[in-house]
């Protein structure tokens, strides 16, 4: 379970007075708002681009969901943060982030990959730390489900009675990076009590980037959750549908988006056996 994810809710075309950017037309000197039209993991995942275009000359003024702004407000490259729903300031072009690749003439070959591209307040980091306290063992974030809208999120969720097939039941502390837990959870959560949970207490994509800072390892099934820790470098372990979204391409175990994703994928439709198999192999190996 995720963030209320309002930027997916409002997806899709925005009407402006200004021209859109076909990535042919000189930004020296110019204004450009870049907005997310996706969900939060397509803003992290485009987020990126905000230096290219930032190259070109522009002044770039972002507008991001309010539970990004503390993250976004980091970046590179910003000229002005704008919140989802405030009024914009003037520019002379827009975009959505999402179409930046094709502007920018890039392909999967020339993907601005880097290890991390998003920082963390380093208070918030600490705060973290000193909620977790002592580190006795290996620390795993982990994701199993979540509450979009997105009309297949049914094909990349998991019952939890199922997701914990994957876990050693020694050697690791495992930390659930979600904000809440479904109905049809809850019971089998509440005696297992083997995941540290925190809620509320994540009050946005800020404070979960910052328990991330705190962990070895992240495992997730496709939310937004893997694309903020590929994007904080941190280790990370994505469960994939056998039809996956397109962004993880097909029969690979890499990312050309995050150099720290590991891709797990189904070996058929509706059976996540092998992939919950493979990475509990893969865990019994680092302990």
């Amino acid at each position: 379970m995720e963030y209320k994810d309002s930027q997916r809710e409002t997806a899709g075309k925005r009407d402006f007075d200004k021209p859109t950017w076909r990535g042919t037309e000189s930004l020296q000197g110019k204004t450009i708002l870049l907005y997310g039209e996706q969900g939060l993991g397509d803003f992290i995942q485009f987020c990126r681009y905000v230096k290219l275009v930032s190259c070109l000359g522009a002044e770039v003024i972002l507008e991001t969901p309010s539970v990004l702004a503390g993250l976004m407000e980091k970046l590179d490259d910003i000229s002005q943060l704008v919140i989802k729903g405030e009024e914009l300031p003037v520019f002379d072009y827009q975009y959505p982030l999402l179409g930046l690749p094709l502007a920018l003439n890039t392909s999967i070959f020339s993907v601005p990959a880097s290890m991390s591209y998003i920082a963390v307040d380093p208070n918030k980091v600490a705060e973290w730390s000193l909620k977790l306290g002592k580190k006795p063992k290996m620390r795993i974030g982990v994701v199993w489900s979540s509450i979009s809208n997105f009309k297949d999120d049914s094909k990349r969720s998991l019952m939890l009675i199922d997701f914990v097939k994957a876990f050693p039941s020694e050697g690791f502390e495992y930390f659930c990076l979600q904000k809440g837990i479904k109905d049809c959870d809850k019971d089998f959560f509440e005696n297992y009590k083997n995941i540290g949970f925190f809620g509320d207490e994540l009050e946005d994509l800020e404070d979960t980037a910052a328990l991330i800072e705190n962990l070895d390892l992240v495992i997730s099934t496709c939310t937004s959750v893997p694309h903020l820790s590929g994007a904080l470098g941190k280790e990370t372990w994505i469960l994939l549908s056998h039809v996956p979204d397109w962004r993880w391409l097909l029969e690979r175990d890499d990312s050309p988006w995050y150099p720290s994703v590991k891709l797990y994928r189904q070996s058929e439709i509706n059976n996540w056996n092998k992939a919950l198999e493979n990475i509990h192999l893969d865990l019994k190996g680092l302990i």
